[in-house]
Formats: C-alpha cells, sequence, structure tokens
C-alpha cells in the first residue's frame, strides 16, 4: 500500500489508521504470517502500536499485540507474569526513552561516582534482557536513548563525565555491545531517528507532559516503521534483489545518444560526483548480499560502455544480471527474477522514468517501487525505506553475489553436456549433512525465514527457536551445505522432524526447506538419504510429510511424491498429507554429491 511506504504522510496515517487497516485486511491474495508481539513500555504506547500493527500488515505479518500498562516495561519483563507468559511472544518490544533513565550525574559528583550510575543503569536493563530471554526465548528489540532536548554544559556536555549527552552515549555503547553479543537482542536506534526527524520536534515536551509520549504524535508514524522494519526482517521479509536502470539513475544523461564520454559521472562537476556518490552507494549493498541487476532499455554495447569509464564506481562484474535491451522492463524483470530463481517481489526497482515505474507496479505489485525524484534524494529515498534492514548477517549473505557469479560458470558448464547426471559429476560435488550445530544456528534460522518458494508448510522460526528445536531430545534436525568445483553454496537446506505416534517410531515433518539456487543438483535427495539414516537410528518406522500450500510454493506441490511417499490425505485447499514407510533395506536415491566425507 503506497500510503504506507516512504515517503508517506504521518498526519495521513495517523488520521487514517482504521480505514487504512481495513483496506489491508481485505486484500486479495494475501496470506498474512502471524505473529504475537508485546509491546512493554516507559511510555504512552497506543498509538505507536496502532501505528506498528498497519505497518506489519503492510509486510505481510498479521501481529498479536500485548501491552503493559504505562510504565510497567520492567515489572512487566522482569517479574512472573502468568498473562504474558500464557501470551508466549513471539517478539517482545521495549519501548524506552531517556526519560525512562532512573538517575543522571550531578556536577558535583565524582568520575567513579558517575561510573556507578552507569554501570547500575546498564546493569538493571541487562538483567531485564537475562530474565526475557531465559523466560521467554523469543526476539528483544530495545530503543537506545535519544539526545536529550537541552545541554546544561553547552558543547562540553557531549565530551564531560557529567553531562547527560555523554551519560547517554556511554550508555548506549553499553547496549551496543550487548547487542553484539547477544543475537536475540536488536537495537531500535531512536537515536538516529531523532536526529533525522530533528530532535528539538521529535522530544517537543508538550506530548510527554500531556499524554506521556516519548515522543512527539507527529513522530509516532516513523518510529513504528522503523519498528516494522526489525520485524520484517527478522521474518524474512526484505527485499533482495536491486533492479537498476542506467540513464539518469546511475549516470546522467543518455548513453546512447550523449555517447559514454560525456555521460555525467565522476568528479569533474557537481552533478556527476552527485551519481558518482550514488554508485558508491548502491555498490556498498554487495557487501550485505543483495544482488545488482540492471534492467536498461539500451543496446548492450552502449550499456557497458557506460561502465568502463574509469571513473564509474561501478562496472559489469558488479552485476549478477545484466538486461540492456528494448523488450519491455516489465519482461527484463520476470527474466531476471527467473534466472536468478527469485520472485518478483524479492525486487526493488530503481528508474527515475515515472513512467516505467508505473508499468512495473502494474505488472509486479509485490515489486518495491521508489519514487526517484532527483539524484540528490536517492540515497535518501532508498535508505530510508528500509528495504535491506539488516538483523543478522551470516558469510553467506557476504559472498552472494560470488556465489551468483559461479551459478553462471555452472550454466555454462552445463551447455557443454548431453547427459544431465554426467554434467552433476562433472561439478564435483561435496555435501555436509548433520544436526544443527552452533556455528550455523543464525544461517538456518535466516534460511527458514527467506526461503519461500521450496517451503513445504513455509514454518517460520526465530534463532531462538531453532536452538530450542535442536536441543530438544523430540526433534530430529538436519542442515545441508553444498559445494562443487566452482565454489561454495554454504547451508542451503533445512530439515526440522518431530519424533511422535503411539510407540514414538513416527517422524513428522514440520520443516523441509532447499535454498532455490541449488535446485536440480540432487541436494533433495542426498537430505532424504541422510534423514532415513538418522530417522533409522533414532528407531523411526515411518515419515509423516505435511504439504501447505501458498501462492509462492506450488513447485513442491509434489517433492514428496518424487521421494517415494504416498499421499494419504488432501484437502479442498490442497494441504496434503505424505507418509512413507522406511524400508528395510533401503536403497539410496543420490550418486552425484560425496556426503560428509570431510567429517568421516
Amino acid at each position: 500500500m503506497k500510503e504506507l511506504e516512504y515517503p508517506f504522510d504521518s498526519e495521513y496515517v495517523l488520521k487514517k489508521k482504521k480505514s487504512l487497516k481495513r483496506e489491508l485486511l481485505a486484500r486479495e491474495n494475501v496470506t498474512y504470517l502471524e505473529k504475537k508481539v508485546a509491546v512493554l513500555g516507559g511510555c504512552t504506547t497506543q498509538n505507536i502500536t496502532l501505528m506498528l500493527e498497519l505497518f506489519l500488515l503492510n509486510y505481510g505479518i498479521k501481529p498479536v499485540f500485548y501491552e503493559s500498562e504505562y510504565n510497567k516495561y520492567y515489572e512487566d519483563g522482569m517479574f512472573p507474569n502468568p498473562e504474558l507468559e500464557a501470551f508466549h511472544p513471539d517478539i517482545i518490544y521495549l519501548c524506552t526513552c531517556n526519560r525512562n533513565i532512573t538517575e543522571y550525574p550531578n556536577m558535583a559528583d565524582s568520575r567513579e561516582t558517575v561510573d556507578g550510575l552507569l554501570k547500575k543503569e546498564y546493569d538493571k536493563y541487562c538483567g531485564l534482557w537475562d530474565h526475557i530471554r531465559d523466560t521467554y526465548h523469543c526476539i528483544m528489540i530495545q530503543n537506545n536513548f535519544e539526545y536529550p532536548f537541552f545541554r546544561l554544559m553547552g558543547n562540553k556536555d557531549a565530551s564531560d563525565y557529567h553531562g547527560r549527552v555523554n551519560f547517554i552515549t556511554r550508555l548506549n555503547c553499553l547496549f551496543y555491545e550487548y547487542a553484539q553479543e547477544h543475537q536475540d537482542l536488536l537495537i531500535c536506534d531512536i537515536n538516529y531517528l531523532s536526529a533525522s526527524y530533528g530532535l528539538e520536534k521529535w522530544s517537543d515536551p508538550y506530548y510527554w507532559h500531556m499524554y506521556k509520549y516519548a515522543t512527539a504524535v507527529p513522530a509516532i508514524p516513523y518510529l513504528s516503521f522503523n519498528i516494522a522494519n526489525i520485524i520484517k526482517s527478522v521474518y524474512g521479509k526484505n527485499k533482495k534483489v536491486l533492479n537498476l536502470d542506467l540513464d539518469n539513475t546511475l549516470w546522467g544523461g543518455i548513453v546512447g545518444d550523449d555517447g559514454a564520454e560525456t555521460i555525467e559521472i565522476g568528479q569533474e562537476a557537481a552533478l556527476a560526483q552527485t551519481y558518482s556518490e550514488f554508485q558508491e552507494y548502491i555498490k556498498l549493498h554487495k557487501q550485505l548480499g543483495v544482488l545488482l541487476t540492471i534492467n536498461s532499455k539500451n543496446d548492450e554495447k552502449n550499456a557497458l560502455a557506460g561502465l568502463t569509464r574509469p571513473d564509474s564506481v561501478l562496472h559489469a562484474e558488479d552485476f549478477a544480471k545484466i538486461k540492456a535491451n528494448w523488450d519491455p522492463k516489465s519482461m527484463n524483470l520476470s527474466a531476471t527474477a527467473a534466472e536468478l530463481n527469485l520472485l518478483p517481489e524479492s525486487f526493488v526497482f530503481v528508474d527515475d522514468n515515472p513512467a516505467e515505474r508505473a508499468i512495473i507496479e502494474s505488472q509486479h505489485p509485490g515489486t518495491a517501487v521508489p519514487a526517484m525524484e532527483s539524484v540528490e534524494t536517492y540515497i535518501k529515498t532508498l535508505d530510508k525505506a528500509g528495504y535491506f534492514e539488516v538483523t543478522s548477517l551470516s558469510a553467506d549473505d557476504l559472498k552472494r553475489t560470488e556465489m551468483y557469479a559461479e551459478n553462471a560458470k555452472r550454466e555454462q558448464a552445463q551447455a557443454a553436456f548431453t547427459n544431465y547426471e554426467e554434467y552433476l559429476q562433472s561439478l564435483e560435488m561435496k555435501g555436509e549433512i548433520q544436526g544443527f550445530i552452533p556455528m550455523y544456528m543464525s544461517r538456518i534460522a535466516q534460511l527458514t525465514n527467506k526461503s519461500n518458494q521450496f517451503n513445504l508448510t513455509t514454518k517460520r522460526y526465530s534463532q531462538a527457536e531453532i536452538e530450542e528445536v535442536a536441543a530438544d531430545e523430540k526433534h530430529v534436525t538436519l542442515y545441508g551445505k553444498l559445494g562443487d568445483k566452482f565454489g561454495d553454496n554454504g547451508v542451503v537446506s533445512v530439515v526440522i522432524g518431530r519424533i511422535d505416534g503411539a510407540d514414538q517410531d513416527e517422524l513428522h515433518m514440520e520443516l523441509w526447506i532447499m535454498s532455490c539456487r541449488v535446485l536440480k543438483r540432487d541436494m533433495e535427495f542426498a537430505m532424504m538419504d541422510e534423514l532415513v539414516e538418522k530417522a533409522r537410528k533414532a528407531g523411526i518406522r515411518k515419515l509423516v510429510g505435511y504439504y501447505y500450500p501458498t501462492a509462492k510454493n506450488a513447485m513442491v506441490k509434489d517433492f514428496y511424491g518424487l521421494l517415494g511417499f504416498t499421499k494419504v490425505s488432501e484437502d479442498e485447499e490442497g494441504n496434503a498429507v505424505w507418509e512413507y514407510v522406511i524400508p528395510t533395506e533401503y536403497e539410496k536415491k543420490q550418486h552425484v554429491i560425496a556426503v560428509n566425507e570431510a567429517l568421516d
């Protein structure tokens, strides 16, 4: 919904919150991911929760809320709370502000006294987070602290240990250190938000004294939007690809008309510098694992000429796919998505032409289409939209572009073979398949939230939930890594089964997912072989698989049938149950991947 995408009109959103909610819930073909969110506030949180609901619904997440009473965040989170325990939150958001700091330094305090105050304040939150982790086993989102709206000492408030600005800065840094060591604590950076919005407007005392709001009411949608971006990132709702125009987007001018030598890029003029800075910003996204692609109405020769300029920041090798032709851009985007084994809704279409943007919005409703009005605002427009919010960053993310380049080499190699099995043998594939281990917990959780097409039950897990499953004797878990002569694909498949049945001899498959980038490499058969082996050792007689259809996972509708399962039921909506009785003599299903050789 455009009204809830950046840049939104906060006053309009506040005014129209009820009608916007009705429209969101009335959308067709939207399957909402339901999550329980507890909001524990050191301030009034009603409007924050109402706004958060809108932005989450817009991301396809349907929240159910628990709200603490005013300024009961510490009591609700720290002490026995039967109501919150019965709620079983997936996320706890701790909505605090600098007015919740217990005690600030006085000018007469010694350094030791101030350090003691700092430690006492930090220990209060540290104890709260530890207790929530032990009790609720869920993701926590914690506000850091915005700067005070006054500086008693002026500029020295930042550098002197008596200053409130100094105290808040040091306290925030302690929060960050804790978050770096505990992946289940995520920081909502209201210190940045308040600076970006304007600290004086954000901290207008009227709203605190009148309503006990931590921020001015007009700023609440920006706070809620920021929280929603964190939550949608946790549950795999981030975008994955930038689909970029060239002319007047990555450089000034039209390369086909003006020639590569005269387009605006480089350091020779102010406008050229602005385009170069935008290219630098775009290139930084590769470090997050975001894929860069080109979608340009151009002759490919001209497009490549612009990218080969020595002063261009971006070059052809930075892009996973380049479509420079005269086909409709909607077709190019569809083709790029298919070649990358991704859905169009994973894309952000970046184009200065409003007509092209309108076509993409019409043809690909799930694709993000920001309004790129002028090059000076390009970075702001993309950055504040939160398309690529980071809540975890795995080793696989850091080398995603490299992985897709390696996939291109595999496709080229395949062309030399007429026999597909011979091609698979030529890849010299090696797999690592075993139960969950701490090293990969983050990546496993990430994969459960990002996999949409090869996902039979569409169940999502936080890292804390993955760790719980791994430690539970009633669950069988497997992760699969796959590499070959071209490179390492990292963790690409996850299986979770729950031991059940009258004799505890059935394994019910709660999750079976695989990254689409390794489709048709027999990895699913390798996972089946290892699953059967592990199940037999646990005394399992039967595997029970489930398929729950969505708009995205039709490709795996008959997956269990390919593995030798028998369908035992299917309802009108397509929800199906499959069974596989493990034979006494099980014959392995794959013969092209060397599995666990390095582990033997």
